[in-house]
């Protein structure tokens, strides 16, 4: 039996294990898909010595810290800093980030020449994915973070800015089934018609950062079908390395 895995932290809610069993079903492969849910990104060092899983996902919040435990990375991982997909080759674990096909993929048919600016919730691995695709879509961004050094802070986000920011992509937790009631604190007030709301999350359906913004008359979208376009990445990743 093949072995496979999530990493991550509070994963219980999870769509991967029913996802992936699926798949093992439909193409009659003896596999199974875990939950490792780790308190702290140290606890990884035994489970890639063990080699015992062919194929891991990495979330939040170790899409950043796996890296130096890996004997490999794709070029275009190494560039964004992040991973979220490892594949176990005969050199080791080999890390890849297959949140940027399911994001570019999954937003594309949202956008318009009429988008100027973006603005992009959270700056950690998911965040990473986001500035990548929109960079290669050209479309200019800002990095709003709740880090009081970073050059673009919630304290400092003016309602001028939220509203000719025509795109705006929640990758924070915030939202989440462990965070249910939260949201991203930007100017809603400043939100319209025009405006695009995409959240990275997919559980709950709606969140309150996609409930503010469809009440206010933006189109949203929430991260399911990323999540679907990520993981069909990962599992093409996986049935074709040796």
């Amino acid at each position: 039996m093949d072995h496979y895995a999530l990493i991550g932290r509070d994963i219980q809610y999870s769509f991967s294990p029913p996802f992936f069993k699926n798949k093992f079903q439909k193409a009659d492969i003896d596999a199974e898909y875990t939950l490792l849910d780790l308190e702290r990104i140290e606890q990884v060092k035994p489970i890639l010595h063990s080699g015992k899983y062919r194929g891991l996902n990495v979330t939040i919040p170790y899409k950043n810290a796996i890296i130096p435990y890996l004997d490999g990375i794709s070029e275009e991982a190494q560039k964004m800093g992040a991973v979220n997909c490892l594949a176990l080759t005969q050199k080791g674990y080999i890390g890849y980030n297959t949140d940027v096909y399911g994001f570019e993929e999954s937003i594309k048919p949202l956008l318009s020449q009429s988008i100027s600016q973006a603005l992009i919730l959270g700056s950690g691995g998911a965040s990473a994915a986001v500035q990548f695709v929109l960079d290669k879509l050209n479309i200019p961004f800002l990095v709003i973070s709740r880090n009081e050094n970073a050059e673009h802070t919630y304290e400092r986000l003016s309602k001028a800015t939220v509203q000719n920011s025509q795109l705006i992509v929640n990758c924070t937790p915030l939202g989440s089934s462990a965070f249910l009631d939260s949201f991203p604190s930007i100017d809603y007030d400043a939100i319209g018609s025009n405006h695009i709301l995409y959240d990275l999350i997919y559980t709950p359906a709606e969140t309150v950062f996609l409930r503010k913004g469809r009440e206010k008359g933006a189109k949203t979208k929430n991260g399911l079908e990323m999540l679907h376009l990520q993981a069909e990445k990962s599992w093409e990743i996986w049935q074709n390395t040796k």
